[in-house]
């Protein structure tokens, strides 16, 4: 894709945006590729955390946590095993797997949405019904789902909110994993896996009307839980990261947020989440929202746009106030409660934060 092309989307999958790191991945990775892998299991983990390279170009890190558990994942799959990335809303996974599928398949396109109502038609195959009725089964009427692409072109298949997905279609995947083959009993043949195929699904178990994994589909799966930033400083240095990132591509007309602004976000999130301040010395209520990181980037963007298109470009307390509201009061009962009682013992005691708490107090 073309320069002009790529800047005129609005997100653009992984190995379009960065393709320049990949490349020069591609040109120094000396170390052993798998079969079908596009880079070695080092020049993967370096593509994710970030590093420089020995022609001096800088990889931006794309995760910020436990270096172990990259590895861990990357090594998952060059076995035979597939990867289940578990987290709590916001913990990155989806992040991680389009990165990984991008960098070890150099495609991160191949993906399955999971819904409630989906069928096994979006795991498997379908059928092209105009040409179904006019020849037949055949293999020209066959319309293959991504994982079956991925099969057939050794790549990696993703699978996204697998929890979400009917018990009954969640198991269409483990013949597809232990067998690596997918039966297509209308035609009397199979689809066998070339090398390089495998399959990254990610879950979390906070959603209501999740549907379980059954133990034979569980066993199928290397588990790698992604957990929220361990520090402050650590998640908040994500949300700066994305935000700058997001800011660029949305052509936000505003300065970068404030450190300042960022640091009494994350520290509300982080103290509501926990149900205690940082220092430890007051408990509070959490409120039924998640309050993750991603939700932090969200506000972080919302008050930016506030201030490029209402106010003079610098986000300031009032921009803040408005998205940190809509982001923990889902239940306008219980939720405003817990958040209104934080204001009174926590916010309005920090005389530094005295605008913020004008601010959030005027919205209620």
């Amino acid at each position: 894709m073309d320069s002009k092309k790529q800047e005129q989307l609005l997100r653009p999958h992984a190995e379009i945006a960065y393709q320049h790191e990949l490349e020069a991945l591609k040109k120094v990775d000396n170390r052993h590729r798998p079969p079908g892998w596009h880079l070695s299991p080092w020049a993967v983990v370096t593509y994710l955390l970030g590093g420089k390279l020995e022609n001096g170009i800088e990889i931006e890190p794309k995760y910020f946590g436990n270096r172990r558990l990259i590895e861990i994942a990357v090594a998952t799959l060059v076995t035979d095993r597939a990867l289940l990335l578990i987290g709590i809303p916001g913990t990155g996974k989806t992040w991680v797997s389009e990165h990984l599928a991008a960098a070890i398949s150099g495609q991160s396109t191949l993906l399955v949405q999971g819904t409630a109502g989906m069928s096994e038609e979006a795991m498997r195959y379908g059928w092209n019904y105009a040409k179904l009725l006019s020849e037949g089964p055949s293999e020209n009427a066959l319309v293959a789902s991504p994982i079956m692409t991925a099969m057939q072109q050794g790549k990696i298949a993703r699978v996204e909110e697998l929890t979400r997905i009917p018990s009954d279609v969640q198991d269409t995947l483990i013949t597809l994993l232990s067998e690596k083959t997918l039966p297509v009993p209308e035609l009397n043949q199979e689809i066998q896996a070339h090398r390089g195929f495998n399959v990254i699904a990610t879950a979390n178990d906070r959603d209501k009307g999740v549907n379980d994994l059954s133990s034979a589909l569980r066993r199928r799966f290397n588990t790698v839980v992604l957990p929220l930033p361990n520090s402050l400083e650590e998640e908040m240095t994500i949300v700066k990261t994305r935000v700058d990132k997001m800011g660029r591509a949305l052509e936000l007309p505003a300065d970068a947020p404030p450190i300042k602004e960022i640091k009494r976000l994350v520290t509300i999130f982080r103290e509501l989440r926990q149900g205690k301040t940082e220092d430890g010395r007051t408990k509070v209520k959490s409120p039924s929202a998640t309050l993750s990181t991603a939700e932090a980037i969200s506000v972080i963007n919302s008050g930016q746009a506030l201030a490029a298109h209402f106010g003079d470009g610098i986000l300031k307390a009032h921009d803040l106030a408005a998205g940190i509201t809509g982001a923990i009061i889902k239940d306008p009962v219980q939720d405003k409660l817990v958040w209104e009682e934080y204001l009174e013992t926590v916010v309005k005691e920090r005389k530094e934060w005295r605008d913020l708490y004008r601010s959030c107090k005027e919205l209620l």
